[in-house]
């Protein structure tokens, strides 16, 4: 059967959003070494700042929506944070070694994590998309099948492909080394998160994003499975964070509409 969208989770009420995330080595925003468990007034937060809006690098600072969310949520809390920089797939193991309190990193819900790690409310609406060449013949999910797609390992785009009937996947530690991939020829379409994809075409000539979405997905920050008492406070923050529309102004700086 060939590909249709996949609905992982209704969207929630608010702007849509994106991010799943890569890179290869691991950056540190502060010399301070990794905490535990939000240890003496500090939280430590892992991500991959190599998907804009929502993680990169400005100069030597880690910004963008998740790292200003969790900004905002720890001033709430009155902790100081502490962000680190490391693969997309090397995350959610930081979180269970307690190296790290928390992931903020466009991370999309599914069950599969959610039997490593424990997430909080949804706090942004996503979608994996697809890019092709504006002279592609690819024009929907269904057209995929056969063809070469670069992926980045460890995103929800990454997982889905598989279901690619006869798909040649191909795998990329960032998000941007598929798409030069893409540009070079070297495989036909490629499967990334929304808003890093507008990004990437922006800054590409020659690209598109197709109109029908891969996936739908929900996007949330991972806590150590089990630590019920600082996803309770992460839910009140964000909570409160929605209520004012402080969120909303986070997003809004980030993404301006079209």
């Amino acid at each position: 059967m060939k590909k249709s969208v996949i609905t992982i989770a209704a969207a929630v009420c608010m702007a849509a959003l994106v991010t799943a995330c890569g890179g290869s080595q691991t950056k540190t925003e502060t010399t301070a070494a990794a905490g535990t468990e939000a240890a003496g007034g500090k939280l430590i937060m892992v991500t991959n700042a190599e998907f804009p809006p929502y993680e990169f690098r400005d100069n030597n600072e880690i910004v963008g929506i998740d790292a200003d969310i969790a900004r905002a949520i720890a001033d709430k809390l009155g902790m100081e944070l502490e962000i680190q920089d490391m693969a997309f797939d090397s995350l959610i193991p930081a979180i269970q070694s307690g190296k790290a309190d928390f992931a903020a990193a466009g991370m999309t819900v599914n069950e599969d994590r959610k039997k490593n790690v424990d997430f909080t409310d949804t706090y942004a609406e996503a979608a994996q998309v697809i890019i092709v060449k504006e002279d592609s013949a690819i024009a929907s999910p269904d057209d995929l099948t056969g063809k070469k797609i670069g992926v980045q390992t460890g995103t929800t785009g990454d997982i889905y492909a598989d279901d690619i009937e006869n798909g040649d996947i191909q795998r990329f530690n960032k998000g941007m080394e598929a798409v030069m991939s893409l540009t070079q020829g070297k495989i036909d379409a490629v499967i990334i998160d929304r808003e890093p994809a507008k990004v990437f075409v922006k800054e590409n000539a020659g690209l598109k994003i197709l109109d029908e979405a891969f996936t739908e997905e929900e996007y949330a920050i991972a806590i150590k499975k089990g630590n019920t008492e600082l996803v309770d406070k992460f839910n009140t923050a964000i909570k409160e964070l929605k209520e004012s529309g402080e969120l909303q102004k986070i997003v809004d700086k980030y993404i301006t509409a079209e």
